[in-house]
């Protein structure tokens, strides 16, 4: 097995739930559900928590997470890019344990329903496809291609891409869902933007994987999870 660094970045500020890390889903909180499934797949010798919050930190050492960064203040704000976050992660743990690591595993934890065979056949399509990176994505609820509105100077359009009658006649569409990101090292390092020619695409249903923004998302999970 390749040398592994699983990360797990939580932000303290948080617009639509505030302190969503934090919020008590199904009897513990939010970001335990992300934790307890890392700790599930057995898998991984690294584990890394980047927060700016000390609460974040101190809840992730109650769940026996060794790793933990105080991220700078830089990279806490809502502006700030994740592939900086997880640089950041990367760089601070191959000083820690004076080595390199192959691959950069991300779960987060806003995304608190996953399956293991979900994750287990995503890994080995991102090896057996030589991948750059392995995003995961759920059918989008809404398709560009039909049926959407644009309101540009207080006049109402309708958005034209192709000249579609029917949805079932559109191209499919996904909406990434932020299950989890495998990158390789060197992919991550160079990574200027997400999507590159050597991205693939993970396909789950939307019962498993549906990333909490706000308290409807939250309401969401929460019946997914009964």
């Amino acid at each position: 097995m390749k040398n592994i660094l699983c990360t797990i970045c939580m932000r303290s500020g948080s617009v639509g739930l505030k302190n969503k890390h934090l919020v008590n889903l199904k009897g513990k909180p939010l970001m335990y559900h992300t934790i307890d499934f890392i700790n599930s797949l057995k898998m991984f010798k690294s584990i890394v928590v980047s927060s700016d919050s000390k609460k974040i930190l101190n809840y992730s050492k109650k769940k026996k997470i060794k790793n933990l960064i105080l991220r700078p203040k830089y990279l806490s704000s809502s502006k700030a890019s994740k592939i900086k976050v997880l640089q950041h992660a990367l760089f601070e743990m191959e000083k820690k344990f004076n080595k390199k690591f192959d691959y950069l595993i991300d779960f987060d934890a806003t995304s608190p329903i996953r399956k293991k065979k979900d994750f287990q056949n995503a890994f080995k399509k991102f090896i057996r496809k030589n991948a750059d990176l392995l995003i995961t994505v759920t059918p989008s609820r809404k398709n560009p291609y039909f049926n959407m509105i644009q309101i540009l100077n207080k006049k109402t359009f309708l958005v034209k891409n192709g000249n579609f009658v029917r949805r079932q006649d559109t191209p499919r569409i996904f909406d990434m869902n932020a299950s989890f990101y495998i990158f390789k090292r060197k992919h991550l390092l160079n990574c200027k933007k997400l999507i590159s020619k050597n991205t693939i695409a993970h396909i789950m249903p939307k019962t498993s994987a549906f990333d909490i923004d706000d308290i409807i998302d939250f309401k969401i999970n929460e019946t997914l999870l009964k």
